[in-house]
Parts: structure tokens; sequence; C-alpha cells
């Protein structure tokens, strides 16, 4: 059966939306222009995009709904089915997956006892997998509502989602304090964050990322010199007391400290069927043909 026309917003709601509409068109030289953070304005209202808000944002900037709906379809962070009040994202993109993402993810979901967009039963926290959030120095990296909890493991990711649950106070590594998801989609809209030291908080890159911006810049660092790895896997020491950045080289040693490519689990948690352990090398697989 064809799908009915959306309903309308009740008529209060409506006029209030229309007000911030109004807001954000004004920014844009072109009306169309303002759609995307308009979709975060109606987002916020109900906490997903629903077809009330797309029609709401097809009439007042002249779209037809099709036009709207391929927008709001595209991108991840507008949601389209009802969520939790906070959204809790796991990277398992690469780095953070061999550091621990996909076994803090595996971990929430039976914690939870949700899948990948599942939200708990309470309408409190919603669990997905997310790409790279730039972040790659703290790894694993969670995010709530967009905002960066660092260097994670399983069991600092259940302690969070139970205060977040409970209603505890949970202050991320750094950003801006915490708010619920229909704050943030406000926000996000580009109206201003007036909470009390919100928008002062903030939070600084890492070592890692702030040697790359010298590297960029030219600067000199001093010298990292480690022998590649012999055929058992076994690396060198640096030498001549080599030193990275502005101080000694200190932690294990390449030979201690495996790094991704020597496939520290038998396989990826979120890739099970394709083991990840080191390939073997082409004498080992003719004598393994002559053994046959």
């Amino acid at each position: 059966m064809p799908e009915l026309p959306a309903p309308d917003y009740p008529q209060d709601v409506r006029a209030r939306l229309e007000t911030d509409a109004r807001e954000i068109i004004a920014r844009y030289p072109d009306s169309r222009s303002a759609l995307l953070p308009m979709l975060h304005l109606v987002q916020s209202e109900e906490g997903h995009v629903t077809r009330t808000g797309m029609r709401f944002c097809a009439e007042t900037l002249d779209l037809t709904t099709a036009e709207v709906t391929a927008v709001a379809t595209f991108y991840t962070m507008y949601r389209r089915r009802p969520s939790g009040d906070y959204q809790v994202g796991v990277c398992t993109n690469t780095l953070c997956a061999v550091m621990g993402g996909d076994a803090i993810f595996e971990d929430l979901q039976q914690h939870l006892g949700v899948g990948n967009n599942g939200t708990t039963p309470d309408g409190k926290v919603t669990l997905e997998h997310i790409e790279c959030n730039a972040a790659c120095d703290f790894a694993p990296v969670v995010m709530v509502n967009w905002e960066f909890f660092d260097n994670m493991t399983p069991a600092a990711a259940r302690q969070l989602v139970d205060d977040l649950i409970e209603g505890r106070p949970v202050t991320p590594t750094r950003g801006a304090p915490l708010c619920t998801f229909k704050e943030t989609a406000r926000i996000l809209a580009g109206f201003p964050d007036e909470r009390p030291g919100a928008v002062e908080a903030g939070g600084s890159a890492g070592p890692a990322s702030l040697l790359g911006l010298r590297l960029a810049k030219g600067q000199p660092l001093g010298a990292r010199v480690v022998h590649p790895r012999d055929a058992a896997g076994q690396g060198g020491e640096p030498s001549h007391g080599a030193s990275w950045g502005d101080g000694p080289r200190t932690g294990p040693s390449p030979a201690s400290h495996p790094s991704s490519h020597d496939a520290p689990s038998t396989t990826s948690a979120s890739d099970p069927a394709h083991p990840a352990g080191p390939v073997a090398g082409s004498a080992g697989s003719a004598e393994e043909e002559e053994g046959e």
C-alpha cells in the first residue's frame, strides 16, 4: 500500500521549529544549503529524523521529500529510528580494532544485550560501531554523543555504560561536558551550547599527533634507529642511545613489544573466518610441499 503523507508537528512545536529554522536559513545565501543543520534540528526534537521531520524540512526549504530523504539516509549521524539518550560508539577501524576495539564492541554487546544499532530497553543507551574518529593516538576510542573517551578497555567501557544507565556523572576524556543526544543534535544544528563552562572545555591532541605536526613543520627530531626483525621476528635495540622526540625512548624494545604486523591474535574478532597470523615464507611453503 502507498505510504500515507507524514503527519505534521503539533502547532506549538511547529511554531517553535519555524523560529529556529528561520535563524538557520539566514546563515546561507541559498536556503537549500541549510538542509544539514535543519535535519539536526528536527533530530533534536524527537531524537531521530522522523517522516514528520523530513516533511518539515522539505516544506520549509522548498524541496521535495525525496531530496530530503536522500540526504537523511546518506549520513550516519542522522538516526532513522528511535535511539537512546546516549549514543555509545566504539571505533572498530583498523588501529582501534587491533588495539582492542573489536573486543570492546563484542563485550558491550553481551553486557548490554543488544546488537549493532540496538538500544537498551530503558532507552538510555544505543550501541554502534563507528568508523575512524581521527583519534588514533588514543586508541581504542569510544565516543558518547560524539565526545571522546580515550584509551578504553572492556572493563572501562562496561563501567561507562553502567554509569550512563544509572545516571551517574560521566566526564569525557577531553572536550565539552556530556549532554543528551537531543541536546547534542541542537548544538550540531548550530545553536550555542549555553551550559556553564561547556565552550571553554576542550582537549589537545596526543603526543603522536603533536609529533606529526612537528614533522609537518620541518622541525628536527631525535634519531631513532631500530634494526629490522630477523627471521624469528626479533628486532634489535635502538642504536647509539637513540631518542624519539624530545626525550629518550622508553618502554619495551621492538624485540619484546610486537607491532600490529606481528598478529597478536590468531584472527580478527570482526572477521573470524580469515586468520590474521603471520604468512609463511616461500621457503617454508616449499618444505611443507616436499613433506607432503
